[in-house]
């Protein structure tokens, strides 16, 4: 269990803010400039084959902006009716959203569109309006939706631009859910970046499959708005295919952060752990293209050292080290 430090009494905090200050003109500019380094991207890590208690944990481990008084939007991976790695599973979507309520939430609104898949079926079979149902939130079809519910934005590689529902950009707060798991259809992996195709009208993601720039195009589509917290399912992974069908293997860890390029950069190394296909395994991990773009665009961690992984056990702490190894190398 990780316990906060006590907070200074305010005299005591004031004495010794005083005292850092006149150390300064001792220092040397390097030594002077570290102590006001950005911070690092936190990634919480806890090793587990339960969905609900690793939600629970990696939670727990971050510094949550508040969430008491706003209104929620979930996006998850409804790419199938298919339970994880395929799609979000239904409990990790579940303990989800009992802990946005835990924390005072508002409201809570669901919002997707599947893909190729019709999206209201995928959520028939899916059981997802029973557990709307049962769990206290809204669900919106992103295909449903009408005309002044976009918004449109515009990116490098998309010469006409494209839109992205008006939930999402104007969300009070926006968590983003995703799993483990490479692409087989040119994404190479789909993880939280990739989740936004999800949110763009259908007919202009073919286009998109088909151009030789689709990964710097995932990474553009993030542009346009910014989750609070993103949350990766990785008690099952694929390792190769995907999105809908591959080769099957545990992870046995969830993952959570505020960063989305942080938060898949560790989806990576995991995926590298497990042993995954050549896309994976002979590329740097921040050469991967949707990295790259997204590093380009300033979404978030810029290389493996602005990434902190934080634990709360001797097992996810001892598996986080590997994982660091690895995402160490690049």
């Amino acid at each position: 269990m990780l316990i906060a430090p006590r907070p200074l009494p305010r005299r005591a905090f004031v004495r010794t803010t005083a005292l850092g200050l006149a150390a300064l003109p001792f220092l040397d500019l390097g030594e002077a400039a570290g102590l006001w380094a950005a911070p690092r991207h936190r990634v919480a890590l806890v090793r587990t084959g339960d969905r609900r208690q690793g939600v629970r944990q990696a939670l727990r481990l971050l510094d949550l902006a508040p969430v008491a008084g706003r209104r929620v939007v979930v996006k998850p991976n409804f790419n199938s009716a298919d339970g994880g790695p395929a799609s979000t599973h239904n409990d990790t979507l579940a303990q989800l959203v009992a802990e946005l309520h835990e924390r005072d939430a508002r409201s809570i609104t669901l919002g997707e569109s599947s893909g190729p898949s019709v999206t209201r079926s995928v959520m028939e079979r899916k059981g997802v309006f029973d557990l709307a149902a049962a769990e206290r939130f809204e669900v919106v079809n992103f295909d449903e939706m009408p005309e002044d519910g976009w918004v449109p934005r515009t990116g490098e590689h998309w010469p006409e631009g494209f839109h992205l529902p008006r939930l999402v950009t104007d969300a009070e707060y926006l968590v983003s859910t995703c799993c483990l798991k490479t692409h087989g259809s040119g994404g190479v992996f789909t993880m939280s970046l990739k989740l936004a195709v999800g949110l763009t009208p259908k007919p202009i993601r073919r286009g998109m499959h088909r151009s030789p720039d689709m990964r710097r195009m995932i990474a553009e589509l993030n542009g346009g708005y910014t989750p609070q917290l993103v949350v990766l399912d990785g008690v099952e992974a694929f390792t190769d295919g995907g999105p809908s069908r591959g080769e099957l293997k545990r992870g046995d860890v969830v993952v959570a952060g505020h960063d989305r390029v942080a938060v898949d950069a560790v989806g990576v190394a995991i995926l590298k752990e497990l042993g995954a296909n050549a896309a994976i395994m002979e590329r740097p991990i921040f050469q991967q293209e949707q990295l790259a773009r997204a590093v380009e665009l300033e979404l978030g961690a810029t290389g493996p050292a602005d990434i902190e992984i934080v634990t709360g056990d001797d097992a996810s702490r001892t598996y986080a080290d590997r994982v660091e190894g690895i995402l160490a190398q690049g």
